[in-house]
């Protein structure tokens, strides 16, 4: 445990005129306060506001800063009260103390909700002010190193999970590099030890077999800049566990074919040189294609700034490269520290100047519960991101697999809400389309659009579904409403009452709602029925009702017309009916398996069918099956496509021209999303077997007028 004059001094190293009275002052009530308390591990409790704080000197943080580390606990653990704080070190430490205070004191019913709800404070916290989330992440750091402690196994995964979902990425979005890969590594710790252990054993292996070789590559990498004229101080590093295991998966490969499990950072003097120390490495190594990234031109939204490329360097080793000036070093290693206002005392530097920041204040405004928040703001900050640029030159950074339809929504809510168009790089694109780094995008609106449900199944971003999310939400409630005012008064009427509204309020509690409108959206919804509302305000109504007749209502069976005969495929029993399914259309010649379903015999399904992902657990459903290419077929059979159109005169006459030049007969048509500029259609189409359909889609993919055409699977 780190002593008083120890944090006294290492505070003092960076901040020659800190308030040594005011730190000791804090260390020595930290102490009092929490008395005899201890932790899981057996320690003392005020150990852990002391580590804390010893964290926090690692990033040259104020004064203020390390007095609330020391006393973030305090009020919620002992007596103290925010007054007592305000009294003793100031509002503006007690102002911090309590935004963190407010993050534990939540009593809810699920670990989900209460989850979602302190995350929700979070933002609310950091918004007012970002040192607010640098003390939690401390504070949650230092309780990661100390988790083996805690016996409940299950409360250890829900902090990892929790760690890993929340607290990892916001360090990551403040370029707190160092922390996020701490947090990250010790919660994968405690969620899979196997593989950790795994890629660890194999990191030894590495270091045994290639020892020195670290060394003699930056030896190499410094004579062939210096020969060169650059001053440069090379620095190699090998990545953590969980960094390792994250792109085998991202990128399903093994561990060998990784490239950057040693990395190698270039520090230099300036910009030019980080260009010209890039051009002499890419002119002494084959470069490893497509891993070159200028994170200068195009800074991260967290402030950092590098050149990174990976190559086939000394010694033949695939080696990744950072290359930056002492400045961007110091960025990415302590992040928002690195721009730190306070102790300069240059004014306040509070959570609304970083945009992210902004986003998931908006996303607050338009979800409609904690959980809701959650999952938009999971969504805002665990994607990588592609940069995209408006016709005026500003930088939007979105999530990778991003639409116009979210760009809109990062530039305005209003934008977003009243899109009916794009242009990408001035060529007009479906809104569907995903965007690619450096792409110069054109939103058009019209004050006569709204946001489309359809919207929500391609957006990527937490704040666009959460916009859509809530105008859906609006319009189904007026919809619901006229309906089910629309149903009582036909019930009032059917009744010889009449509907008032000083009728329904005196009912309200009986339905559980707080307005008349809510009794409405209930009926409408089919919560309640018209006439349940009718007997609540007239009770007597029950016993003058006379007795009726009830009229039966038969069913009428349509008669079914004679199936075509089947494709013989391998591995039916003799006899058993057959049906292709209308999720996949299949066709001979694609990979098909068989489903039996009963009263109905076997379904043919692909092989890829999202379907049968329902019946994993069922395998003595499924049948192993195959088409019978020694049976002559002379049939035809139903292959469906999806394909979207430009909105222009002949278009859909070029389209079903090439479908019937290509031998191909239209079965079925329909126009599924239509807009301004683009049609949306299905196509079944009457084929021989899969080469027929694939031969009719290249046919299409090669008619300008036709967007993108592809084989349908749902």
């Amino acid at each position: 445990m780190m002593r008083q004059y120890e944090l006294v001094e290492r505070v003092k190293a960076y901040d020659p005129d800190v308030d040594e009275h005011k730190l000791n002052r804090a260390y020595v009530f930290a102490m009092k306060a929490h008395g005899a308390q201890m932790r899981a591990s057996g320690d003392p409790y005020f150990s852990h506001p002391i580590e804390v704080a010893g964290l926090l000197t690692n990033y040259h943080l104020d004064s203020d800063s390390i007095v609330t580390a020391l006393l973030h606990d305090v009020v919620e653990d002992t007596d103290t009260t925010i007054e007592e704080i305000d009294a003793l070190f100031g509002s503006e430490v007690a102002r911090l103390v309590n935004g963190v205070t407010k993050l534990t004191r939540i009593e809810l019913q699920s670990d989900d909700t209460k989850q979602a709800e302190n995350f929700r404070k979070l933002v609310l916290a950091m918004s007012e002010d970002i040192r607010v989330l640098l003390v939690k992440l401390a504070d949650r750091l230092h309780n990661m190193e100390t988790l083996r402690f805690i016996k409940d196994e299950d409360k250890r995964k829900r902090i990892a999970r929790e760690t890993m979902d929340i607290y990892a990425p916001l360090a990551e979005r403040i370029g707190m590099q160092d922390i996020k890969d701490e947090l990250q590594d010790l919660a994968f710790a405690e969620l899979n030890p196997d593989a950790r252990d795994s890629i660890l054993a194999r990191l030894e292996f590495l270091r045994q077999r290639g020892e020195g070789l670290v060394d003699r590559i930056i030896k190499e990498l410094s004579r062939i800049l210096a020969e060169e004229g650059i001053a440069a101080r090379l620095q190699g590093r090998e990545k953590k566990p969980y960094s390792i295991w994250r792109k085998m998966e991202r990128k399903n490969v093994g561990f060998e074919q990784l490239s950057d499990i040693m990395a190698f950072r270039i520090i230099v003097a300036d910009i030019a040189d980080c260009y010209r120390a890039l051009g002499v490495i890419h002119s002494r190594y084959p470069i490893v294609p497509g891993r070159f990234k200028d994170y200068i031109s195009i800074p991260k939204p967290n402030g950092y700034r590098s050149l990174h490329t990976a190559v086939y360097g000394p010694e033949n080793h695939r080696i990744e490269m950072q290359i930056r000036t002492a400045e961007m070093a110091e960025v990415a290693e302590l992040g928002v520290a690195a721009h730190w206002l306070y102790k300069q005392g240059e004014g306040k530097t509070d959570g609304r100047q970083y945009r992210w920041i902004r986003e998931l204040l908006d996303i607050l405004d338009h979800a409609s519960g904690a959980e809701e928040f959650l999952e938009h703001t999971k969504l805002e900050m665990f994607h990588d991101q592609v940069f995209c640029f408006s016709p005026k030159g500003d930088l939007t950074a979105l999530p990778r697999g991003a639409t116009p339809v979210d760009f809109a929504y990062a530039v305005h809510t209003e934008v977003g809400n009243t899109c009916v168009g794009a242009k990408i790089n001035g060529r007009m694109m479906p809104l569907r389309t995903e965007l690619k780094n450096g792409d110069q995008v054109e939103i058009v609106t019209s004050k006569a659009q709204t946001p489309s449900p359809t919207w929500e199944r391609f957006v990527v971003t937490g704040k666009a579904r959460a916009c859509i999310r809530r105008f859906i939400r609006t319009q189904e409630r007026e919809q619901y409403r006229d309906l089910g005012q629309s149903i009582l008064e036909k019930a009032f009427r059917a009744s010889g009452n009449k509907l008032t509204n000083k009728g329904l309020q005196g009912v309200l509690k009986i339905f559980k709602c707080k307005t008349v409108d809510d009794l409405y959206v209930a009926v409408g919804e089919g919560h309640h029925t018209g006439r349940e509302v009718v007997k609540a305000v007239y009770p007597g109504i029950a016993e003058r009702e006379k007795s009726g007749k009830v009229v039966q209502l038969r069913r009428i069976k349509k008669k079914k017309g004679k199936a075509a005969e089947p494709v013989a495929i391998r591995g039916l029993i003799p006899g058993m009916a057959l049906h292709y399914a209308g999720c996949c259309h299949p066709l001979p010649g694609d990979r098909i398996v068989g489903l039996v379903t009963t009263g109905k015999g076997v379904t043919i399904h692909t092989i890829d069918c999202e379907t049968l992902e329902n019946f994993t657990d069922q395998p003595e459903r499924w049948l192993d099956v195959a088409w019978d290419d020694a049976v002559k077929e002379d049939g035809l059979h139903v292959g469906r496509i999806t394909a979207v159109i430009a909105n222009e005169p002949g278009s859909l006459g070029g389209l079903t021209t090439l479908i019937g030049k290509n031998e191909g007969n239209i079965s079925n048509l329909k126009i599924t999303n239509r807009s301004q500029d683009f049609f949306e259609i299905f196509v079944d189409i009457e084929v021989r077997d899969v080469k027929h359909l694939t031969n009719i889609v290249a046919a299409l993919r090669a008619d300008p007028t036709i967007n993108s055409v592809q084989r349908a699977r749902g």
